[in-house]
């Protein structure tokens, strides 16, 4: 069945909305004024289009999903405070991939980045995911330890990928929401499954 409504804000003053191609100027104006995940990521700030990219970028082909969900969390000033990118049934149907997940630089530190994830998730277990999975930059330390403490399981990495102007290695990652094993999400994603050293 279908997805129809958005993840609710577990933040008092902050509501989400669906960010749209008519928003990317929004969403533009928060990766501008946030660019420590860029920085940390690709080794320089956001582009100028990345925020209409963010939203209209398409996933390699043969990669099945249901929806690319661009979430925004909208304070009290009307501007955004987080952002997160969500894909339903990547691979197959019980796993979401969260592409991107930013939380304003001027609230680290609070808590919030926990609280929203939390909503993420419950969003996601509340619409049919078994599994969540995510790719997080090798030596961006911040979200590797952020991504370990919400109890992400590396699975994965995948060496070469370029980002910006670096060449980054990515390691997938991905949380039992229903308690199911690596194993269970393997049958699901046998792309996922680890390598040996030297195999691509």
């Amino acid at each position: 069945m279908p997805i129809t409504t958005l993840p609710v804000s577990p933040i008092e003053g902050v509501h989400t909305i669906e960010l749209t191609t008519d928003r990317a100027p929004l969403l533009q104006q928060f990766f501008d004024e946030n660019p420590a995940y860029f920085l940390a990521t690709a080794g320089e700030p956001a582009g100028p289009n990345e925020g209409l990219e963010e939203i209209t970028s398409e996933l390699p082909a043969g990669m099945s999903f249901t929806k690319k969900w661009v979430i925004g969390y909208v304070g009290t000033n009307g501007a955004l405070v987080a952002m997160a990118n969500v894909i339903t049934d990547l691979l197959a149907g019980s796993i979401f991939h969260i592409g991107t997940f930013i939380v304003a630089t001027d609230r680290h530190g609070s808590g919030d980045a926990q609280v929203l994830n939390d909503g993420l998730e419950q969003w996601a277990m509340t619409n049919g995911a078994a599994w969540l999975r995510l790719g997080v930059v090798q030596g961006n330390t911040r979200a590797e330890r952020f991504w370990a403490s919400r109890g992400y399981i590396l699975v994965r990495e995948r060496p070469g990928i370029e980002m910006g102007k670096r060449i980054v290695t990515v390691r997938n990652m991905v949380k039992p929401l229903r308690g199911g094993t690596l194993e269970q999400y393997f049958a699901l994603a046998p792309r996922d499954r680890p390598v040996a050293d030297g195999e691509l």
